[in-house]
Parts: C-alpha cells; sequence; structure tokens
C-alpha cells in the first residue's frame, strides 16, 4: 500500500514539471509544435478538471450532471427542452434521458410533456436542485481561481481568445 502512494505521488509530481515533453518524460522532440499544444492541452484540462471532479463527487454529482443543474438555473422558470439543453454542455453526452433520470431521482429535476408538442419534454431545476448549487457556488469559484491563479487579468483574457479561436475553428461541423 505504502509503495502505491510513494508512486502516485511521484507520477503525479512527474506532471507537474515545466514542459509537458519533461511531465511525460518524452526523450524525443514532438513531431509537431502543434501536436505539443494539443498535448498540453489535454493534460492541462485533465488537471484542472480533477478538483472540480472530486467536489462534484462529495455530493453526488458528475460534471455532467452539475453542468445541466447550471444549463437549467440560467433557464430560469420557464425551463428548457431536454435537446436544447444538449446543446449548451460543455461536454457532449448521448445519454441526456438517462442523464435527466439520475437527477430526477434525487430530486433535482423535473420534467413535463409539452401541451404544444407531445414528444418534446421540458426540464426544469427544483428548489433542491437550487440548494445544490448554491452549496457549490464558492466552492466552485474558489476552484475557478485557483486553476488561473498562475496567469494575470490579460494573460488569462488571451487565453481566452486563444482558446476561443481553436474551438470554433477547429472541427466545426462536429
Amino acid at each position: 500500500m505504502a509503495t502505491k502512494k510513494a508512486s502516485a505521488r511521484r507520477s503525479a509530481g512527474r506532471r507537474d514539471v515545466g514542459t509537458v515533453g519533461q511531465a511525460i518524460q518524452q526523450s524525443q522532440p514532438f513531431p509537431s509544435d502543434g501536436q505539443e499544444a494539443l498535448l498540453t492541452l489535454l493534460m492541462t484540462a485533465e488537471k484542472v478538471h480533477w478538483p472540480f471532479q472530486e467536489l462534484f463527487a462529495q455530493h453526488d454529482l458528475t460534471a455532467q450532471q452539475y453542468n445541466v443543474l447550471r444549463i437549467l438555473r440560467g433557464a430560469g422558470q420557464q425551463g428548457l427542452p431536454t435537446l436544447d439543453i444538449v446543446d449548451r454542455m460543455v461536454e457532449r453526452t448521448p445519454g441526456i434521458t438517462r442523464l435527466i433520470d439520475r437527477l430526477v431521482k434525487k430530486g433535482l429535476v423535473e420534467r413535463e410533456r409539452s401541451e404544444q408538442d407531445r414528444r418534446q419534454v421540458w426540464c426544469h431545476i427544483t428548489r433542491e436542485g437550487l440548494q445544490m448549487l448554491r452549496r457549490l457556488d464558492k466552492p466552485i469559484e474558489a476552484l475557478d481561481a485557483h486553476a488561473l491563479d498562475p496567469l494575470n487579468r490579460e494573460e488569462v483574457r488571451q487565453l481566452i481568445r486563444l482558446l476561443d479561436r481553436v474551438r470554433t475553428a477547429t472541427f466545426s461541423n462536429s
């Protein structure tokens, strides 16, 4: 057991070193700057994502469930049709119905069939769902701030601009 913990600390520590090449102990240069940039983006995203995952797990939520709750809070009392929720999600999910089923079972979301179109299902956040988000708001703000702490305000704005350019230009048809 102790050796597993020590090994985990060593491997986690390697991922915290300067460049991504150093973090993965790559002995050869990357074939392209693009490959290095994408690997850096993916490794950084995972590193930033984990503390959020742990926080959500403490509240019996997944990141996708939290995302749905945030979307529904933003929609207000009118709620949203299920397919509109999918369009607004950070991560794509093919199983939105099952995801919402779990939130309904937890009492965080309610569903109702549209009167005009019985095929359409509207989702609304419940009082319990809003309370859950209020409990998470401050810890999320703290994690947000901590993740971007190494950057000053202008660097954060520049990062947003660069990532938006990549996001909107990359695989725009998917």
